[in-house]
Formats: structure tokens, sequence, C-alpha cells
């Protein structure tokens, strides 16, 4: 059952179609209850004019209300009344809503035309629907706490007047600054303070008690229990600055009665505790820089080197690789005016080492320091090439990129496991002209030689590369270099007596480090000038800083000026060393040769005694020319062989 709808009438538009069904069910439903029992509560709504329906319900309230007071008469009891009576009776909220147009239905469904208007009571409040309980449907149910306090004080910040509020945003503002002040006088002041004060060197007791924190920090660290407090790193590094300053100018700056081993000695320890290196790394380190040098040089090594690739020239180009990295999502940029082959990756949304390119061998993962000895080396087509100790195979494949994979490369290393790498390696980005070999490379010369050019990247201990192992800080001692060093230069001569110095385009050597110590770069270099018919030549290189004549106390051959050094302070590389040689005989030095055939040289070499004459005369004549000690050995024998008489 329902209305029915007469579609050639057009209604007024109002609310939609459920709230007029809503509303007309309503009204319906009013009309057939009986007049007894229509206690229907009205939705909340906005006040509006009264209708039939609203007459006979409230004429209906009405009449029951005059029989209820007409049986408590006649009874003679009186109303209900109770102290709770207030907490009883229902709820009634003030709430002023929005005027907006409302639209009633009539009794028969009809819109009302006077309907349109909303009308106010006369106190101004309307009253909401609230159940049998007293609970009201409002919104204000439904708020938090915390929005029931806000609400609550918000007619509290209404009441007060225009100027109280503008007087305290005022303060407000005002305070604001000041502190804003202070913070930013707070550290000028500060620097100020601390560049009037004069660097005064702390008391022996000062320097014991930091002494003592340190090690109880350092041995607590390694207990349960609760580490000491540790040193200052902000006071440390304010006394290297100041130090310095005085290092700088120290006739005027100085302090009176304090020498200058006394500034070194204090820097020493104040930049082993700030940077975390031994006592003796930190002694070689003021040894090779200047100070100002120095501290840029530990402080390079607390960042990481940029990541470099080389294109694999093979298989691409620069340009397409370059391209097809950047489609992936990859920021990078050319590694220089040097390179040919090089690109340096600043961020990328991909790993580098994990892209399609990657896996079809199209770049090689590799610092952009471990390009240059290659590049040093200058390796000629259908050249026989020596790789001494090759692994991870990066400087092998770049050599067999600039032979276009002609002649001969023999990658050799000592390490056979080490050597898994340099094999994938090679696989990977296609080199066919490659031999792996697994020998020492001391005894090489005794298993191959005739080469026409030998790369050496020699062991070392990693002094240049910081950044990547910081354990080097801590964990190299004097043996550890010296051992290093007599390595090396079994190395180098090895190298050397495998290169053809008859070679018609080559007999050139590359010595080459990752480490800065003087050690094992110009003193290794200085020995094998020495033992071997090679001189030094220019590296090719245009960039890099000159290597060492002269350290402390020892002096190199100035040829070493040739040599070239990498700093990653300097050139945003890792510590590198470069040195090229060329062999210019076959033949061994005569000393070289007494040395390397220890079973045929005496522990003592004595000369011969000169060749003597023969005398012409008598026998004294003869006896005269004996020496003394002979001469008496000689009577003594005569006297024992003479028969004794009786």
């Amino acid at each position: 059952m329902g209305r029915k709808l007469d579609p050639t009438r057009k209604e007024k538009r109002g609310p939609g179609r459920k709230a007029r069904k809503q509303r007309g069910a309503e009204v319906e439903l009013a009309r057939f209850l009986p007049p007894g029992k229509c206690g229907l509560h009205r939705p909340a709504a906005a006040p509006r004019r009264p209708r039939p329906s609203d007459r006979r319900v409230s004429s209906c309230r009405a009449g029951d209300r005059q029989e209820e007071a007409l049986q408590q008469a006649a009874s003679g009891r009186s109303g209900f009344s109770d102290g709770n009576s207030k907490w009883l009776a229902p709820a009634k909220a003030k709430k002023t809503q929005p005027k907006r147009n409302h639209v009633e239905l009539s009794s028969d469904g009809e819109v009302e035309e006077g309907s349109w208007e909303m009308e106010e009571e006369e106190d101004g409040s309307s009253e909401e629907m609230v159940d049998d309980y007293g609970a009201s449907s409002s919104e204000e149910e439904e708020l938090l706490p915390i929005e029931k306090a806000a609400l609550k004080q918000k007619p509290d910040r209404e009441g007060l007047s225009e100027d109280d509020s503008d007087e305290e945003e005022e303060a407000e503002e005002a305070s604001k600054q000041k502190m804003g002040q202070k913070e930013e006088e707070g550290p000028d002041l500060q620097l100020n303070l601390d560049i009037d004060e004069q660097f005064k060197l702390p008391t022996s007791e000062e320097i014991e008690k930091e002494d003592i924190l340190f090690i109880s920090s350092v041995h607590d660290s390694l207990t349960v229990f609760p580490p000491a407090e540790p040193p200052d790193l902000h006071v440390i590094h304010q006394r290297i600055k100041g130090n310095l300053d005085v290092l700088q100018d120290f006739v005027v700056k100085r302090e009176e009665g304090r020498t200058r081993q006394e500034y070194l000695a204090l820097l020493r320890r104040d930049m082993a505790a700030y940077y975390s290196y031994s006592d003796f790394l930190l002694t070689k380190l003021m040894d090779i820089f200047p100070l100002p040098e120095l501290i840029n040089f530990l402080e390079a090594n607390e960042v990481p080197r940029p990541v470099t690739i080389r294109t694999n020239t093979l298989k691409t180009r620069r340009r397409d690789l370059a391209q097809a990295l950047i489609n992936r999502g990859v920021n990078l940029d050319p590694l220089g005016k040097w390179s040919k082959t090089g690109l340096v990756i600043y961020d990328s949304s991909v790993p580098i080492g994990a892209t399609p390119e990657y896996l079809a061998g199209h770049y090689m993962l590799q610092g952009a320091s471990s390009l240059l000895p290659v590049m040093a080396l200058a390796p000629q087509e259908n050249e026989r090439i020596l790789d001494m100790c090759c692994a991870p195979g990066g400087k092998t494949s770049y050599i067999a990129q600039l032979m276009k994979n002609t002649g001969m490369i023999l990658a050799n290393d000592s390490n056979a496991e080490r050597l898994r790498s340099v094999v994938g390696n090679l696989h990977r980005l296609g080199v066919t002209n490659a031999v792996v070999s697994n020998c020492d490379g001391r005894q090489f010369p005794k298993v191959l030689g005739g080469f026409d050019r030998v790369l050496l990247d020699a062991p070392c201990s990693g002094t240049g590369v910081i950044s990547k192992d910081p354990a080097v800080k801590t964990n190299k001692d004097e043996k550890d270099i010296l051992r290093c060093a007599h390595l090396q230069k079994e190395l180098i001569l090895s190298a050397i007596d495998s290169v053809n110095a008859a070679s018609e385009t080559g007999g050139y050597i590359v010595y080459c480090t990752c480490s800065i110590m003087v050690e094992e770069n110009e003193w290794v270099v200085d020995y094998a000038l020495k033992k071997r018919n090679v001189r030094l030549v220019p590296t090719g290189l245009d960039f890099g800083k000159e290597g060492f004549t002269r350290f402390k106390d020892r002096r190199f051959h100035p040829s070493l000026k040739s040599t070239r050094r990498f700093y990653p302070h300097t050139h945003n590389m890792d510590g590198f060393f470069i040195a090229k040689l060329k062999k210019f005989s076959n033949a061994i030095p005569q000393a070289q040769k007494e040395v390397a055939a220890p079973s045929a040289v005496p522990d003592t070499i004595v000369e011969p005694p000169p060749k003597k004459k023969k005398l012409e005369g008598s026998k004294a004549d003869e006896e005269q020319k004996l020496p003394q000690p002979a001469l008496k050995k000689k009577h003594s024998l005569q006297a024992q062989r003479r028969p004794v008489k009786a």
C-alpha cells in the first residue's frame, strides 16, 4: 500500500524523497492511532506552524492530563513528589540552529505552501528530541573529553576584551623575540670569547684526570657496569683548533716556559682521542703532512668516497650506458676530463650492483683511483701483459678493454679464493684474452717471463683507504709496515725480472699501492733503482702530487719526483701511489748476483793473498823477505826436527 502519484502534478522542490517519506509516514501514523495512546515524541526540527494533526495530538494529551487530575482529586492523593524530580525530568538542551528552508507535508501528503519559512519561539530556544531516559541526541554526546574542555574554555576567551587579548599577543611576541635574540647571540658570544681567550696548555693534573676518565670508560664498556663519563669531544675539538693556531705562529702565541714538543704531544693526544687513531699512525701522518693539511686528511677519512663505475667499452659506450641508467632513476655525471670511461653516481633508486646493465657486463664497480695505474701502464694491442696481483679483476678487465681483447693477459694472484671473483668478472665483462694463474709472485720469473709490461698492485697496509676500512686506524703498527715493505721489495724485483727489456713496444713496470706510507712507496722504488737496471719515467697523469725525494733523515733518488701521490682531501679519491719504471737492460748487476746465490758466497769474504815473485839469491835473502811471525814459526819447526845430543 502507498500513496498514489500523479505524474501531471509538479511538486515544489524540498528535501529528498527519503525525508518526505519519513515525515509523511509519521503524519499518517498519528491519524490512525487511537486518541488515548498517541504519546509520540516529535523529532528535533525547527519551529513550525501547528498543523491539524498536531492539534489532535495535543488535544489527546490535554484530555489525558485532565482525567488523571480528576482521578487524583477524587482519591484525595497528591501528585508524586520527590527530591529527585528534577533529575527524572527529561533534559532540555538549548541549541540555536541556523535558519534554512524546510518543507512540511500535510496529512494528505501535499506540500504546505506556508512551511517554507522558519518561525522562532518567543524564548529563542527549541527543544531537541530526547529519549525516555533524558539522553540528548545532540552532537555534544559524541565529542571527546578534550573537545568538551575546549568548548568550555571558548566562552572564557570570548569573555575577554579585545584590548586584553591584544596586550597578551604583544607580550607573547616580545618574549619570543627576546628568546630568539638570546639563542642567536649565545653562540656568537661564546665564539667571540673563545677567540679572544689565549690558548693555554692544560696542566698535568687535568691531563691525568682526562686519561683516567678515558681509560675507565673504555674498561667499563667491556663490562656490565655503567660506563664512566667519556671525555667531552667538543672541548677536545676546540683545544685542537687553539693548538693549531698557536703552532702556526709559535713565536708570538706560545705560552711562556712551554716548548714546541709539549704542544705537539698534546695535539697528537687530542687527535688520537677525537679521530680514534693509534699514537703510532698519528705520528707517521704528522711526519708526512703539514698540520693544517693533516686535519683535512683526517676529516676526509670520515666521509666515504663517491661511488664510481667504469664503462666496459667491449660491450657499450659511455653515452648509451649513462642514458640507460638515467632512465632507471640513477643520478650520475662523467667522472672527469682525465677519464673517458668513468661515471660518478650521486644517488640511485635502484641498486647499482644489480641492474640489468651490470649483470650484462656493461660496467664495473671500480674506484676512481683504481683507473689510474692502468692509464699509466698504457697497454698496447697484441702485447703480453702480466697483472701480478690481479684480484678482484677490475684492472685486468680494464687492460683487456684498452687492448680490445687482443694479445694476452696473464692474471695472477697468490690467493686461490680471490681468483673466483676474477673469473666471474672476466666472464661477465666479456674478456677473452686473459689467462688466470695461481702462483706466488715472488717466484714468478722462474715460472714465466718475457712480458712486455707488468702491473704490480702490491699488497699494502691500506692507510689510503681508511674511509672503507676504519679498522686501519688502530690495528697497524711498525711491524706491519715493515713486513709489507719487505714483501713489496721482493715483488717489485720479481716484476722487473719478468719484463723483457728488448721489447719493441714495452719494457715498462707500473708499481702502485693504496697506502700513503713512505716506507711502502718511495723507499721501495728507491730500493729497486739500486738493485736493477731500471729508471723512472713520467706516469702520463696530469694531476697528483709529486713523490718525496727526501723524508726525515732519508734521501731518495731525485727522479722520484716523477712518481705521483693521490689523497682523499685533495683529489676526492682513495689514497694512492703510482710509479712507472722503464727497464733498459736484462742484466742483473754484479752485486745483486752474489746476493741472489747465497750458497756460492761464503759467510766472510777473504781477499786472496797477493802472488809472490820468486826471489833469486841466497837462502838468507829469502828469509829476510818473510814476515816476522812466519820466520819465527819456521825456526821453531827446524829446531824440533834436529836430533838432540846426548
